[in-house]
């Protein structure tokens, strides 16, 4: 099937001619586009490769930088060349063609430049502050709560540089619009003044470091106890012992006193034990047996407070108490040691032949009626 097109002056030709007459005249913009996309695929696969051979060299390294810069420059890089061919490309069609659409490569090349740059700046920040809370790269691990904090306000920072240069370059007045920032930022204020204490109660919580990821926190104020897993800027969470995360808004922590048990630096065991009143006698050796014990025991902290004495008459047993202070604060290990000062005391207790009091009654009948004891001596 043969399709003719009928020119001007009667001439007529066929289709195929006439592409045929086409691609001569344009194919050596079409080759150069097509050379050009395919030399900036090439570069962005050979970039890949050096990128994951430095990776694997930088990972031979304890230098948190390296291994940060290397792992930000994929997928940026790439991303980059591409983007720097392809606008070499569009414009190389746009001079051969004159189309309009093409002239938008060079704008788009511009800002796609500092969307890639901060894109990069912003991976930068992200794998620094992993690296320097990890102990393979650091012998002394950062406060994880500091460098997440600095983080943020890095990744703020290039966000806001970005946008700024971006609506400088698209033509809008920077002045302009932090004037009118400045103006609306007052009625921001008061409509989200909730909102800002919340971000300044976070901005607290990283200065003056109450308490920090991971820590166990309880405030006796409010019905709050458990780990802290993450502090936002306006929310903290913290997981419960029974695994329920609780969302606490930072702004409360402004208002209300906050127990920080892991930063401890022992736990405490304070008892009351008592024994029988017959075996008051026993008592002064017991008390002495047992405040040796301690002072003795492996897992006590002697260097600390430690009292051991007779301390009340009770109702039904003489009571005596300890009060000292384990090394560790771990609190299954503080339960394991606490176990064995209980059981040891029991032993020493009994091995004065004396018991631990409980609770009992005795009735004390002073005189038996004359006619009462006789009717028992008949039956």
């Amino acid at each position: 099937m043969l399709i003719v097109i009928e020119r001007g002056g009667g001439q007529v030709e066929s289709v195929e001619s006439v592409l045929l007459s086409w691609l001569g005249e344009n194919r050596v913009w079409i080759v150069s586009v097509f050379l050009i996309v395919l030399v900036s695929g090439v570069a962005a696969w050979l970039f890949g490769r050096f990128v994951r051979r430095m990776m694997i060299k930088a990972e031979q390294t304890v230098n948190p930088w390296d291994d940060a810069l290397v792992g930000a420059l994929s997928p940026p890089g790439q991303v980059l060349v591409w983007l720097l061919g392809l606008s070499v490309a569009a414009q190389r069609a746009g001079s051969a063609t004159g189309a309009e659409i093409f002239s938008l490569a060079t704008p788009i090349r511009e800002i796609g430049l500092i969307l890639v740059m901060a894109w990069f700046a912003w991976r930068f920040s992200r794998s620094v502050e992993h690296n320097l809370c990890d102990p393979r790269y650091m012998g002394k691990p950062m406060d994880a709560t500091t460098v997440r904090a600095i983080g943020k306000l890095v990744r703020a920072s290039i966000l806001i540089t970005a946008g700024i240069v971006i609506m400088q370059f698209l033509g809008y007045s920077v002045s302009g619009v932090l004037a009118f920032g400045g103006i609306g930022g007052l009625a921001v204020g008061f409509a989200a003044k909730d909102l800002l204490a919340n971000f300044f109660g976070g901005l607290m919580i990283y200065l003056d470091r109450p308490f920090a990821v991971g820590d166990w926190v309880r405030s006796p104020d409010r019905d709050i106890e458990g780990t802290v897993e993450d502090i936002g800027w306006r929310l903290t969470r913290i997981r419960t012992f029974d695994m329920r995360p609780v969302y606490v808004p930072n702004g409360v922590f402004t208002q209300i006193s906050v127990e920080n048990p892991s930063r401890m630096l022992n736990r405490r065991i304070f008892e009351t034990i008592g024994i029988r009143y017959e075996d008051a006698h026993h008592m002064a050796a017991i008390v002495a047996d047992v405040k040796t014990m301690l002072q003795e025991h492996p897992e006590i902290d002697s260097n600390r407070t430690l009292i051991v004495n007779f301390n009340s008459f009770a109702a039904s047993s003489l009571d005596f108490f300890i009060y000292t202070f384990t090394r560790t604060t771990d609190w299954v290990r503080y339960h394991e040691i606490k176990q064995d000062v209980l059981l040891t005391i029991l032993k020493i207790i009994e091995g004065y032949g004396a018991s631990c009091a409980f609770p009992t009654s005795t009735l004390h009948i002073a005189d038996i009626p004359a006619i009462t004891r006789e009717a028992a001596l008949d039956s």
